[in-house]
Protein backbone atom coordinates (compact mmCIF):
# COMPACT_ATOMS: atom_id res chain seq x y z
CA UNK A 1 0.00 0.00 0.00
CA UNK A 2 1.70 3.66 -1.25
CA UNK A 3 -1.43 5.63 -1.65
CA UNK A 4 -4.74 5.38 0.29
CA UNK A 5 -7.91 7.55 -0.86
CA UNK A 6 -10.15 7.96 2.64
CA UNK A 7 -13.47 8.43 1.17
CA UNK A 8 -14.78 10.29 4.15
CA UNK A 9 -14.76 13.02 6.03
CA UNK A 10 -14.33 14.70 9.58
CA UNK A 11 -12.69 13.27 12.54
CA UNK A 12 -12.04 9.91 11.35
CA UNK A 13 -10.45 10.91 7.98
CA UNK A 14 -7.88 12.99 10.53
CA UNK A 15 -7.30 9.77 12.66
CA UNK A 16 -6.38 7.73 9.32
CA UNK A 17 -4.29 10.75 7.46
CA UNK A 18 -1.90 10.41 11.10
CA UNK A 19 -1.79 6.96 11.37
CA UNK A 20 -0.59 6.93 7.33
CA UNK A 21 2.13 9.40 8.32
CA UNK A 22 3.60 6.92 10.81
CA UNK A 23 3.44 4.37 8.11
CA UNK A 24 5.07 6.55 4.98
CA UNK A 25 1.77 5.96 3.29
CA UNK A 26 0.78 8.99 1.40
CA UNK A 27 -2.97 10.01 1.38
CA UNK A 28 -5.92 11.55 -0.83
CA UNK A 29 -8.80 13.24 1.08
CA UNK A 30 -12.17 14.35 -0.88
CA UNK A 31 -14.38 16.74 -0.10
CA UNK A 32 -17.40 18.14 -0.79
CA UNK A 33 -18.15 21.86 -1.71
CA UNK A 34 -18.60 22.51 1.90
CA UNK A 35 -15.67 20.86 3.23
CA UNK A 36 -13.07 23.19 1.13
CA UNK A 37 -11.60 24.08 3.61
CA UNK A 38 -11.29 21.21 6.10
CA UNK A 39 -8.96 19.95 8.28
CA UNK A 40 -8.75 16.61 6.48
CA UNK A 41 -8.15 18.59 3.40
CA UNK A 42 -5.68 20.90 4.45
CA UNK A 43 -3.87 17.39 6.53
CA UNK A 44 -3.52 15.26 3.53
CA UNK A 45 -0.75 15.14 0.62
CA UNK A 46 -3.61 15.75 -2.11
CA UNK A 47 -7.44 16.43 -2.07
CA UNK A 48 -9.75 16.01 -4.52
CA UNK A 49 -13.08 17.69 -4.92
CA UNK A 50 -16.08 14.98 -5.51
CA UNK A 51 -19.30 16.91 -5.97
CA UNK A 52 -21.58 19.58 -3.95
CA UNK A 53 -22.17 19.40 -0.55
CA UNK A 54 -25.14 16.98 -0.16
CA UNK A 55 -23.57 13.86 0.60
CA UNK A 56 -25.58 11.87 -2.10
CA UNK A 57 -23.89 14.05 -4.35
CA UNK A 58 -20.26 13.66 -3.22
CA UNK A 59 -19.32 11.33 -0.19
CA UNK A 60 -22.15 8.34 -1.20
CA UNK A 61 -21.14 8.60 -4.76
CA UNK A 62 -19.37 5.40 -5.59
CA UNK A 63 -18.41 6.22 -8.92
CA UNK A 64 -16.51 9.50 -7.72
CA UNK A 65 -15.03 8.07 -5.09
CA UNK A 66 -13.34 5.61 -7.49
CA UNK A 67 -12.84 7.61 -10.17
CA UNK A 68 -11.00 10.43 -7.29
CA UNK A 69 -8.83 7.28 -6.60
CA UNK A 70 -8.13 6.70 -10.61
CA UNK A 71 -6.78 10.09 -11.09
CA UNK A 72 -4.25 10.14 -8.20
CA UNK A 73 -3.27 6.93 -8.36
CA UNK A 74 -4.39 5.73 -5.14
CA UNK A 75 -4.12 2.05 -4.82
CA UNK A 76 -6.06 1.46 -1.65
CA UNK A 77 -9.38 3.22 -0.35
CA UNK A 78 -10.46 3.31 3.54
CA UNK A 79 -14.30 3.91 3.78
CA UNK A 80 -13.95 5.10 7.89
CA UNK A 81 -17.31 5.12 8.93
CA UNK A 82 -20.77 6.14 8.06
CA UNK A 83 -21.17 7.19 4.67
CA UNK A 84 -19.95 4.10 2.38
CA UNK A 85 -18.02 2.48 4.99
CA UNK A 86 -21.38 -0.24 4.99
CA UNK A 87 -22.24 -0.48 1.39
CA UNK A 88 -20.97 -3.62 -0.26
CA UNK A 89 -20.96 -1.46 -3.74
CA UNK A 90 -17.90 0.47 -2.77
CA UNK A 91 -16.22 -2.85 -1.70
CA UNK A 92 -17.03 -4.57 -4.70
CA UNK A 93 -16.11 -1.51 -7.20
CA UNK A 94 -12.79 -1.35 -5.58
CA UNK A 95 -12.42 -4.83 -5.89
CA UNK A 96 -13.13 -4.55 -9.77
CA UNK A 97 -11.01 -1.60 -10.19
CA UNK A 98 -8.10 -3.25 -8.25
CA UNK A 99 -7.97 -1.38 -5.73
CA UNK A 100 -7.38 -2.42 -2.16
CA UNK A 101 -10.44 -1.75 0.09
CA UNK A 102 -9.72 -1.52 3.93
CA UNK A 103 -12.40 -4.04 5.45
CA UNK A 104 -14.34 -6.95 4.88
CA UNK A 105 -14.89 -8.22 1.62
CA UNK A 106 -18.34 -7.13 -0.43
CA UNK A 107 -20.11 -10.29 0.05
CA UNK A 108 -19.53 -9.96 3.97
CA UNK A 109 -20.94 -6.66 4.14
CA UNK A 110 -23.71 -7.80 2.10
CA UNK A 111 -24.48 -10.80 4.06
CA UNK A 112 -23.98 -8.93 7.56
CA UNK A 113 -26.19 -5.58 5.80
CA UNK A 114 -29.75 -7.52 6.28
CA UNK A 115 -30.16 -7.84 9.25
CA UNK A 116 -32.68 -10.72 8.01
CA UNK A 117 -29.21 -12.47 6.47
CA UNK A 118 -27.26 -12.14 9.37
CA UNK A 119 -29.46 -13.47 11.98
CA UNK A 120 -30.22 -16.21 9.45
CA UNK A 121 -26.39 -16.84 9.89
CA UNK A 122 -25.62 -15.73 13.86
CA UNK A 123 -28.19 -18.41 14.77
CA UNK A 124 -27.18 -21.58 12.39
CA UNK A 125 -23.58 -20.31 14.40
CA UNK A 126 -25.22 -20.88 17.66
CA UNK A 127 -25.62 -17.28 18.79
CA UNK A 128 -28.51 -16.28 20.52
CA UNK A 129 -30.44 -13.85 18.76
CA UNK A 130 -33.67 -11.57 20.11
CA UNK A 131 -36.95 -13.25 19.58
CA UNK A 132 -38.45 -11.99 16.15
CA UNK A 133 -39.74 -12.14 13.04
CA UNK A 134 -39.82 -10.71 9.50
CA UNK A 135 -42.83 -11.02 7.67
CA UNK A 136 -42.22 -12.39 3.79
CA UNK A 137 -44.83 -10.26 3.28
CA UNK A 138 -44.46 -6.73 4.08
CA UNK A 139 -47.66 -5.38 4.44
CA UNK A 140 -49.48 -3.94 7.09
CA UNK A 141 -51.56 -6.71 7.91
CA UNK A 142 -48.17 -8.87 7.85
CA UNK A 143 -46.50 -6.85 10.08
CA UNK A 144 -49.26 -6.34 12.87
CA UNK A 145 -49.25 -10.04 13.02
CA UNK A 146 -45.61 -10.47 13.34
CA UNK A 147 -45.85 -7.97 16.26
CA UNK A 148 -48.72 -9.67 17.75
CA UNK A 149 -46.60 -13.35 17.51
CA UNK A 150 -43.14 -11.61 19.19
CA UNK A 151 -45.00 -9.50 21.99
CA UNK A 152 -45.60 -6.28 22.95
CA UNK A 153 -43.35 -3.98 23.39
CA UNK A 154 -41.86 -4.72 19.45
CA UNK A 155 -38.91 -2.53 18.08
CA UNK A 156 -40.14 -2.30 14.10
CA UNK A 157 -37.00 -1.80 12.27
CA UNK A 158 -35.35 -1.62 8.60
CA UNK A 159 -33.66 -4.67 7.60
CA UNK A 160 -31.17 -2.47 6.04
CA UNK A 161 -28.87 0.12 7.54
CA UNK A 162 -28.25 1.03 11.40
CA UNK A 163 -27.76 4.02 13.53
CA UNK A 164 -30.87 4.24 14.63
CA UNK A 165 -32.27 5.02 11.30
CA UNK A 166 -36.22 3.10 10.13
CA UNK A 167 -36.74 2.22 13.88
CA UNK A 168 -39.47 2.16 16.01
CA UNK A 169 -40.62 1.62 19.39
CA UNK A 170 -44.16 0.17 19.68
CA UNK A 171 -45.47 -0.40 23.46
CA UNK A 172 -49.08 -0.23 22.36
CA UNK A 173 -50.75 -2.29 19.58
CA UNK A 174 -52.53 1.20 19.09
CA UNK A 175 -49.37 2.62 17.83
CA UNK A 176 -48.54 -0.06 15.48
CA UNK A 177 -49.83 1.57 12.22
CA UNK A 178 -48.26 4.67 12.27
CA UNK A 179 -44.50 3.45 13.86
CA UNK A 180 -44.99 0.83 10.75
CA UNK A 181 -45.47 3.91 8.33
CA UNK A 182 -42.67 6.20 9.41
CA UNK A 183 -40.39 3.66 10.05
CA UNK A 184 -40.98 1.98 6.52
CA UNK A 185 -40.12 5.94 5.26
CA UNK A 186 -37.22 6.70 6.98
CA UNK A 187 -35.83 3.18 6.16
CA UNK A 188 -36.34 3.87 2.13
CA UNK A 189 -34.93 7.36 2.96
CA UNK A 190 -32.14 6.46 4.75
CA UNK A 191 -31.03 3.13 2.66
CA UNK A 192 -33.77 2.36 -0.39
CA UNK A 193 -34.96 -0.33 0.88
CA UNK A 194 -38.02 -0.23 3.17
CA UNK A 195 -38.45 -4.08 4.05
CA UNK A 196 -38.83 -4.45 8.18
CA UNK A 197 -38.87 -6.76 10.86
CA UNK A 198 -39.96 -7.09 14.16
CA UNK A 199 -38.12 -7.87 17.56
CA UNK A 200 -39.48 -7.76 20.95
CA UNK A 201 -37.92 -5.17 22.76
CA UNK A 202 -35.93 -6.07 26.02
CA UNK A 203 -36.46 -3.33 28.88
CA UNK A 204 -33.81 -2.00 30.94
CA UNK A 205 -31.41 -4.25 28.93
CA UNK A 206 -27.75 -3.27 28.47
CA UNK A 207 -25.76 -2.62 24.92
CA UNK A 208 -22.52 -4.06 24.58
CA UNK A 209 -20.13 -4.69 21.88
CA UNK A 210 -16.99 -6.90 20.78
CA UNK A 211 -14.17 -6.04 19.07
CA UNK A 212 -13.52 -8.15 16.46
CA UNK A 213 -10.54 -8.43 13.65
CA UNK A 214 -9.68 -11.29 11.49
CA UNK A 215 -7.32 -11.70 8.95
CA UNK A 216 -6.73 -13.06 5.46
CA UNK A 217 -5.26 -16.56 6.79
CA UNK A 218 -8.74 -17.35 8.47
CA UNK A 219 -7.66 -16.04 12.05
CA UNK A 220 -10.01 -14.22 14.29
CA UNK A 221 -9.91 -12.77 17.60
CA UNK A 222 -12.05 -10.46 19.91
CA UNK A 223 -10.75 -7.64 21.38
CA UNK A 224 -12.87 -7.37 24.62
CA UNK A 225 -15.94 -5.46 25.04
CA UNK A 226 -17.05 -1.78 24.91
CA UNK A 227 -20.43 -0.70 26.92
CA UNK A 228 -22.51 1.13 25.12
CA UNK A 229 -25.81 1.84 27.23
CA UNK A 230 -25.58 5.53 27.33
CA UNK A 231 -27.21 6.86 24.27
CA UNK A 232 -30.36 8.19 22.85
CA UNK A 233 -32.63 7.66 20.36
CA UNK A 234 -30.10 4.72 19.41
CA UNK A 235 -27.35 6.60 19.11
CA UNK A 236 -24.67 6.66 21.06
CA UNK A 237 -23.01 9.16 23.81
CA UNK A 238 -20.87 8.43 26.08
CA UNK A 239 -19.11 4.96 25.57
CA UNK A 240 -16.04 2.85 28.09
CA UNK A 241 -14.23 -0.02 28.39
CA UNK A 242 -14.23 -2.68 29.76
CA UNK A 243 -18.32 -2.68 30.43
CA UNK A 244 -18.86 -1.83 34.32
CA UNK A 245 -21.03 -5.42 34.27
CA UNK A 246 -18.40 -8.01 32.86
CA UNK A 247 -17.47 -10.64 35.03
CA UNK A 248 -14.70 -12.83 33.30
CA UNK A 249 -16.97 -15.63 32.49
CA UNK A 250 -19.03 -13.71 30.63
CA UNK A 251 -16.91 -11.81 28.69
CA UNK A 252 -15.53 -15.22 27.68
CA UNK A 253 -18.85 -16.23 26.52
CA UNK A 254 -19.31 -12.70 24.43
CA UNK A 255 -16.48 -12.91 23.01
CA UNK A 256 -17.09 -16.54 21.59
CA UNK A 257 -20.30 -16.00 20.24
CA UNK A 258 -18.63 -12.79 18.69
CA UNK A 259 -16.14 -14.56 17.36
CA UNK A 260 -18.53 -17.44 16.28
CA UNK A 261 -20.60 -14.49 14.20
CA UNK A 262 -17.14 -13.33 12.82
CA UNK A 263 -16.67 -16.74 11.17
CA UNK A 264 -19.48 -17.53 9.85
CA UNK A 265 -18.84 -14.74 7.20
CA UNK A 266 -15.26 -15.02 6.85
CA UNK A 267 -14.48 -12.13 8.39
CA UNK A 268 -11.59 -10.05 7.49
CA UNK A 269 -10.77 -6.95 9.09
CA UNK A 270 -12.39 -4.69 12.04
CA UNK A 271 -15.94 -5.79 12.75
CA UNK A 272 -17.95 -5.19 15.92
CA UNK A 273 -20.24 -7.58 17.22
CA UNK A 274 -22.92 -6.02 19.33
CA UNK A 275 -25.18 -7.66 21.84
CA UNK A 276 -28.29 -6.95 24.22
CA UNK A 277 -27.44 -7.82 27.78
CA UNK A 278 -30.36 -8.78 30.21
CA UNK A 279 -29.49 -9.63 33.69
CA UNK A 280 -25.70 -9.20 35.47
CA UNK A 281 -22.83 -11.20 36.57
CA UNK A 282 -22.30 -14.82 34.98
CA UNK A 283 -26.16 -15.31 34.83
CA UNK A 284 -26.81 -12.82 32.44
CA UNK A 285 -28.76 -13.30 29.02
CA UNK A 286 -27.21 -11.99 25.74
CA UNK A 287 -28.59 -11.87 22.47
CA UNK A 288 -26.75 -10.90 19.20
CA UNK A 289 -28.32 -7.31 17.66
CA UNK A 290 -26.45 -6.42 14.98
CA UNK A 291 -22.52 -6.65 13.42
CA UNK A 292 -21.15 -3.13 12.03
CA UNK A 293 -18.67 -4.53 9.12
CA UNK A 294 -16.39 -1.48 9.48
CA UNK A 295 -14.82 0.55 12.33
CA UNK A 296 -16.17 1.85 15.10
CA UNK A 297 -16.49 5.58 16.46
CA UNK A 298 -15.68 4.26 20.25
CA UNK A 299 -12.56 2.37 19.11
CA UNK A 300 -10.17 3.91 20.85
CA UNK A 301 -11.29 2.99 23.84
CA UNK A 302 -10.67 -0.76 22.87
CA UNK A 303 -7.30 1.10 22.00
CA UNK A 304 -6.70 2.28 25.52
CA UNK A 305 -7.51 -0.59 27.42
CA UNK A 306 -5.52 -3.02 24.88
CA UNK A 307 -2.41 -1.01 23.82
CA UNK A 308 -3.38 -2.17 20.04
CA UNK A 309 -3.98 0.72 17.26
CA UNK A 310 -6.59 -0.16 15.13
CA UNK A 311 -6.27 1.69 12.55
CA UNK A 312 -2.65 0.37 11.96
CA UNK A 313 -4.23 -3.11 12.03
CA UNK A 314 -6.14 -2.65 9.21
CA UNK A 315 -3.52 -1.22 7.18
CA UNK A 316 -1.55 -4.59 8.09
CA UNK A 317 -4.74 -6.74 7.50
CA UNK A 318 -5.16 -5.17 4.12
CA UNK A 319 -1.77 -5.60 3.03
CA UNK A 320 -2.05 -9.07 3.28
CA UNK A 321 -0.21 -9.39 6.75
CA UNK A 322 -1.72 -12.32 9.63
CA UNK A 323 -2.78 -10.69 12.95
CA UNK A 324 0.63 -10.38 14.96
CA UNK A 325 -1.03 -11.97 18.40
CA UNK A 326 -3.36 -14.54 19.34
CA UNK A 327 -6.29 -14.69 21.50
CA UNK A 328 -4.29 -15.61 24.54
CA UNK A 329 -2.10 -12.36 24.24
CA UNK A 330 -4.95 -9.87 24.15
CA UNK A 331 -5.46 -8.90 27.36
CA UNK A 332 -7.00 -5.73 28.96
CA UNK A 333 -5.94 -2.93 31.49
CA UNK A 334 -7.24 -0.22 33.36
CA UNK A 335 -10.43 1.62 31.96
CA UNK A 336 -11.15 3.83 28.79
CA UNK A 337 -14.09 5.82 28.56
CA UNK A 338 -14.99 8.23 25.31
CA UNK A 339 -17.43 11.14 25.03
CA UNK A 340 -18.79 12.30 21.77
CA UNK A 341 -18.86 15.80 21.43
CA UNK A 342 -21.75 16.59 19.06
CA UNK A 343 -22.62 20.65 17.64
CA UNK A 344 -26.10 20.34 19.11
CA UNK A 345 -28.37 22.19 21.50
CA UNK A 346 -30.10 19.74 24.65
CA UNK A 347 -32.36 22.82 25.86
CA UNK A 348 -33.94 22.56 22.39
CA UNK A 349 -34.22 18.78 21.81
CA UNK A 350 -30.32 18.59 20.84
CA UNK A 351 -31.39 20.08 17.34
CA UNK A 352 -28.09 20.04 15.68
CA UNK A 353 -26.21 23.52 15.23
CA UNK A 354 -24.44 25.14 12.31
CA UNK A 355 -22.02 28.27 12.06
CA UNK A 356 -18.46 29.39 12.54
CA UNK A 357 -16.20 27.80 15.65
CA UNK A 358 -14.60 31.48 17.04
CA UNK A 359 -13.18 29.63 19.51
CA UNK A 360 -11.82 25.92 20.28
CA UNK A 361 -9.41 24.98 22.97
CA UNK A 362 -9.16 20.80 23.82
CA UNK A 363 -7.79 19.50 27.23
CA UNK A 364 -4.42 18.17 27.37
CA UNK A 365 -2.63 16.47 30.35
CA UNK A 366 -1.77 12.55 31.22
CA UNK A 367 -4.75 10.07 29.99
CA UNK A 368 -6.49 12.79 27.45
CA UNK A 369 -6.71 12.44 24.22
CA UNK A 370 -9.14 13.87 21.52
CA UNK A 371 -9.65 13.20 18.11
CA UNK A 372 -10.98 16.00 16.61
CA UNK A 373 -12.04 16.79 13.06
CA UNK A 374 -11.91 20.75 13.60
CA UNK A 375 -10.19 23.59 14.35
CA UNK A 376 -10.69 27.27 15.37
CA UNK A 377 -12.31 29.35 12.20
CA UNK A 378 -14.19 26.18 10.91
CA UNK A 379 -17.61 26.49 9.82
CA UNK A 380 -20.00 23.85 11.02
CA UNK A 381 -22.11 22.72 8.21
CA UNK A 382 -25.97 21.31 8.74
CA UNK A 383 -25.21 18.90 6.13
CA UNK A 384 -23.17 15.94 7.87
CA UNK A 385 -23.57 14.61 11.20
CA UNK A 386 -23.06 17.34 14.19
CA UNK A 387 -20.32 15.22 15.51
CA UNK A 388 -16.94 17.65 16.23
CA UNK A 389 -14.97 15.61 18.49
CA UNK A 390 -14.13 12.86 20.37
CA UNK A 391 -12.94 13.51 24.52
CA UNK A 392 -10.88 9.96 25.17
CA UNK A 393 -9.35 9.23 28.51
CA UNK A 394 -7.60 6.36 30.18
CA UNK A 395 -6.92 5.52 33.91
CA UNK A 396 -6.11 2.88 36.24
CA UNK A 397 -9.64 2.18 37.45
CA UNK A 398 -13.50 3.15 36.66
CA UNK A 399 -13.38 6.20 38.90
CA UNK A 400 -10.42 7.37 38.33
CA UNK A 401 -11.32 7.58 34.51
CA UNK A 402 -14.53 9.17 35.48
CA UNK A 403 -13.19 11.74 37.43
CA UNK A 404 -10.60 12.50 34.17
CA UNK A 405 -13.16 12.68 32.13
CA UNK A 406 -14.75 15.27 34.13
CA UNK A 407 -11.62 17.05 34.81
CA UNK A 408 -11.22 17.20 31.24
CA UNK A 409 -14.58 18.57 30.05
CA UNK A 410 -14.72 21.44 31.95
CA UNK A 411 -11.31 22.70 29.97
CA UNK A 412 -13.05 21.66 26.45
CA UNK A 413 -14.48 25.04 25.05
CA UNK A 414 -15.79 25.65 22.06
CA UNK A 415 -17.80 29.10 21.34
CA UNK A 416 -19.79 29.97 18.01
CA UNK A 417 -21.73 26.87 18.13
CA UNK A 418 -24.08 25.22 20.95
CA UNK A 419 -22.44 21.90 21.95
CA UNK A 420 -23.58 19.11 24.05
CA UNK A 421 -20.04 19.26 26.22
CA UNK A 422 -22.40 20.23 29.72
CA UNK A 423 -24.97 18.01 29.48
CA UNK A 424 -21.97 15.26 29.10
CA UNK A 425 -20.61 16.52 32.63
CA UNK A 426 -24.29 16.34 34.39
CA UNK A 427 -24.19 12.36 32.47
CA UNK A 428 -20.66 11.85 34.27
CA UNK A 429 -21.80 12.78 37.69
CA UNK A 430 -25.15 11.12 37.76
CA UNK A 431 -25.56 8.66 40.65
CA UNK A 432 -26.34 5.86 37.99
CA UNK A 433 -23.66 6.71 36.05
CA UNK A 434 -20.97 6.69 38.68
CA UNK A 435 -22.47 3.12 40.06
CA UNK A 436 -22.48 1.54 36.22
CA UNK A 437 -26.08 1.25 36.09
CA UNK A 438 -27.86 2.56 33.48
CA UNK A 439 -29.20 0.88 30.50
CA UNK A 440 -30.17 1.86 26.57
CA UNK A 441 -33.16 3.91 27.97
CA UNK A 442 -31.70 5.64 30.92
CA UNK A 443 -30.94 8.73 29.18
CA UNK A 444 -34.68 8.54 28.21
CA UNK A 445 -35.98 8.36 31.61
CA UNK A 446 -33.53 11.31 32.86
CA UNK A 447 -33.79 13.51 30.03
CA UNK A 448 -35.45 16.60 32.59
CA UNK A 449 -32.32 16.16 35.38
CA UNK A 450 -30.12 15.55 32.83
CA UNK A 451 -30.27 18.73 30.65
CA UNK A 452 -29.92 21.41 32.81
CA UNK A 453 -27.96 24.61 32.58
CA UNK A 454 -24.08 25.10 32.39
CA UNK A 455 -22.59 24.62 35.94
CA UNK A 456 -21.00 27.99 37.14
CA UNK A 457 -17.17 26.33 36.47
CA UNK A 458 -18.23 25.75 32.74
CA UNK A 459 -19.06 29.42 32.36
CA UNK A 460 -16.24 30.65 34.00
CA UNK A 461 -13.78 28.35 31.95
CA UNK A 462 -14.35 29.74 28.97
CA UNK A 463 -14.94 33.38 29.94
CA UNK A 464 -11.43 32.90 31.45
CA UNK A 465 -10.14 31.56 27.36
CA UNK A 466 -11.90 34.71 25.94
CA UNK A 467 -10.28 36.65 28.55
CA UNK A 468 -6.81 35.57 27.44
CA UNK A 469 -7.85 36.73 24.09
CA UNK A 470 -9.19 39.68 24.43
CA UNK A 471 -6.08 40.64 26.34
CA UNK A 472 -4.06 39.62 23.24
CA UNK A 473 -6.02 41.89 21.46
CA UNK A 474 -6.80 39.74 18.55
CA UNK A 475 -9.02 37.02 17.04
CA UNK A 476 -8.03 33.36 17.06
CA UNK A 477 -6.52 32.31 13.88
CA UNK A 478 -8.78 30.95 11.32
CA UNK A 479 -6.12 29.27 9.40
CA UNK A 480 -2.43 27.67 9.27
CA UNK A 481 -0.31 30.44 7.92
CA UNK A 482 -3.10 33.45 8.04
CA UNK A 483 -1.57 36.40 9.58
CA UNK A 484 -3.59 37.64 12.92
CA UNK A 485 -6.25 39.74 12.01
CA UNK A 486 -7.64 43.35 13.63
CA UNK A 487 -8.61 43.42 17.48
CA UNK A 488 -12.30 42.40 17.86
CA UNK A 489 -14.25 41.22 20.96
CA UNK A 490 -15.07 37.53 20.64
CA UNK A 491 -18.24 38.36 22.68
CA UNK A 492 -19.14 40.68 20.31
CA UNK A 493 -19.81 37.35 18.01
CA UNK A 494 -20.85 34.11 19.99
CA UNK A 495 -24.50 34.72 19.42
CA UNK A 496 -26.51 31.73 20.51
CA UNK A 497 -23.58 30.32 22.90
CA UNK A 498 -23.38 27.59 25.05
CA UNK A 499 -20.43 25.76 26.48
Amino acid sequence: MRTLLIANRGEIAVRIIRACRERGVRTVAVYSEADAAALHVQLADRAVAIGPAPSTASYLSVERIIEAARTTGADAVHPGYGFLSEQPALAQACDEAGLTFVGPTASTIRHMGSKLAARELVEAAGVPCVPGLRPERQDDAALTKAAHAVGFPVLVKASAGGGGKGMRLVVSPSDLGEAIDAARREATAAFGDGTLLVERCLTNARHVEVQVFGDVAGHIVHLGERECSVQRRHQKVVEESPSPLMTPDLRERMGAAAVAAARAVDYRNAGTVEFLVDGRGDNASFFFLEMNTRLQVEHPVTECVTGLDLVHLQLDVADGHPLPFAQRDVSLRGHAIECRIYAEDPAQGFLPQAGRIVMYREPQGPGVRVDSGVREGDEVSHYYDPLLAKLIVFAATRDAARARALAALRQFVVLGVRTNIAYLQHVLQHPAMMAGEVDTTWLEREAVSLNQPPADWVVDAAARVAEAVRRERRTPSLMPGEGAVAAADPWDTLGAWHA
